[in-house]
């Protein structure tokens, strides 16, 4: 008969429930491991056999056939091994019968029998609940971040005996539960703060604003002008992150392989910072079997691509699309894997090669040639999607004398931040976003309401300034976060004029 043991595979974040067939026949002594596995999975009938002989079990003395099934889905990995053993050992009378439809394992074997983590385990065990499996047995390293699953009992097991000692009734196996809440404390000691950075009051507002409505931002100016630095303190004026949002990123980095096994929850949101030679795989995510890149990595997050323009630029124009439509679809011969990409995308450049274009200071040597063929890296479509353009001025010799008493700490802006998100939520909880940069072209016509006045206000800045359609939305969109930000129901003039003033890049 037949035996058939369950485990299953991620791709993407979807998650497909696996059985390990297990058979003998009496035929020369072998292992054969079918059903689309790739070069770690036939590696492990070696495994296999040496770490049931070191776990002081028998080895069957016949052909031994495993299929992975269902045998058309790709299967990566090794987190398959224990499902194999127990179901040779289960074939061979070692392990009692027990449930087989209701328990699934997951895990690598050594060849001393013991148990090694695996990536991905806790949106596996989400998907493995979501399809009605009551128990999942894993090594004892990955049970923390298995535990925070309510619906499923998750049991941590450190090598394949104390698993066969389990079914068979004569042990207990370490199982914990822990609560989410107990892990998201608000982060109060950042590494920067707001109070820090001297001057640049009005970029600061405008951080404020876009971290309030989640919107992109570019900042040009001269090298020390404080972009980078403010970039870095942007985290510390976020919200925090919600149950759901912290679900949503620690599956992300658990597939990727990125996830502290001593912390088993991510708590912060993320703020990537890639290198300007990151390829558009890197950024965008790839490989035979798509990993998330770095714009997966900053969901919820920040994603800060310091000297912009040195970035190549097919790898900037792959943001396009993932910064309109907040996914990214990563398409393969084979498969075609979509993952969330739902980031604050900040930018910062020089504006021109020597950095002095329009400095108080210095004197620009470029050429007119230079600065436009520098300048035009960022594409127009890009620049459009990008919803606030700063241009930050060089601080004076007061300014970078004065002291910092009177500067606003990160805690103080960020609540009003969370206040902003908070009526946002409210506003928008009959639809499936979140914050204002999310909304579409009709949810803007129903929540962006303006009168006659600011009709014809905002009919002569498109006309003055040349917006495009798309520069219109979002004009709007920073205007409704600015007018949350104020506790604002309608839209007002003002607003529309301080939203006109945040797209100034040129």
């Amino acid at each position: 008969m037949v035996v058939s043991i369950k485990s299953a595979c991620v791709i993407g974040l979807d998650v497909y429930e696996i059985n390990a067939e297990v058979d003998t026949t009496n035929s020369i002594p072998q292992v054969n491991i079918i059903g689309l596995g790739d070069t770690a999975i036939s590696e492990a009938k070696e495994r296999l056999r040496i770490a049931i002989k070191n776990s002081s079990y028998a080895f069957p003395k016949t052909k031994v056939v495993i299929n992975l099934a269902p045998a058309d889905i790709k299967k990566e990995g090794s987190a398959y091994d224990l499902a194999m053993a127990v179901g040779i050992l289960l074939k061979e009378n070692i392990i009692k019968d027990f449930n087989t439809k209701e328990t699934a394992f997951l895990g690598e074997l050594s060849l001393d029998g013991s148990l090694r983590a695996i990536n991905g385990v806790l949106p596996i065990v989400i998907g493995l609940a979501d399809l009605g499996i009551k128990k999942v047995i894993l090594p004892k390293d990955n049970l923390e971040e298995a535990s925070f699953i309510d619906n499923i009992e998750a049991l941590g097991a450190s090598n394949l005996c104390e698993v066969a000692e389990y079914l068979n009734g004569n042990i207990d196996l370490k199982k914990i539960k822990q609560n989410i809440d107990d892990y998201l404390v608000e982060e109060k000691n950042f590494p920067l703060d707001f109070k820090d950075i001297k001057g640049q009051l009005s970029a600061k507002h405008a951080l404020e604003i876009a971290a309030a409505g989640a919107h992109n931002v570019l900042m040009s100016g001269s090298p020390g002008s404080g972009k980078t630095l403010m970039a870095r303190a942007f985290s510390s004026i976020l919200p925090p992150l919600t149950k759901k949002e912290a679900i949503e990123l620690t599956k992300i980095y658990s597939i990727s392989g990125l996830l502290d096994r001593k912390k088993p929850l991510i708590t912060s949101r993320p703020f990537r910072s890639p290198h300007h030679s990151s390829s558009s795989a890197g950024i965008i995510g790839g490989g035979s079997n798509p990993k998330p890149g770095d714009i997966t990595l900053a969901h919820r997050g920040v994603l800060f691509l310091d000297e912009m323009v040195e970035f190549p630029r097919h790898v900037l124009e792959v943001l396009r699309q993932p910064l309109e439509d907040r996914v990214v679809t990563i398409s393969r011969a084979q498969l075609s894997i979509q993952y969330p990409a739902n980031f604050i995308l900040i930018g910062a450049m020089n504006p021109c090669p020597c950095g002095y274009l329009g400095d108080s200071k210095k004197n620009c040597t470029c050429s007119e040639y230079q600065i436009n063929r520098y300048r035009a890296r960022l594409s127009g479509p890009l620049i459009d999607r990008i919803d606030i353009q700063l241009k930050i001025q060089r601080l004076d010799e007061d300014e970078l004398l004065a002291d910092n008493k009177d500067c606003e700490s990160s805690a103080e802006i960020r609540k009003r931040v969370i206040k902003a998100r908070q009526i946002q939520l409210e506003r928008y909880r009959e639809e499936n976003i979140r914050t204002n940069s999310e909304l579409s072209p009709r949810q803007i016509k129903k929540y962006c309401k303006i009168d006659n006045e600011t009709k014809l206000f905002l009919k002569n800045a498109i006309k003055q300034f040349d917006l495009s359609a798309r520069s219109y939305d979002r004009i709007l969109k920073i205007s409704r976060t600015i007018a949350d930000l104020e506790s604002c129901e309608n839209i007002k003039i003002s607003h529309i004029a301080q939203a006109l003033q945040l797209r100034s890049f040129k």
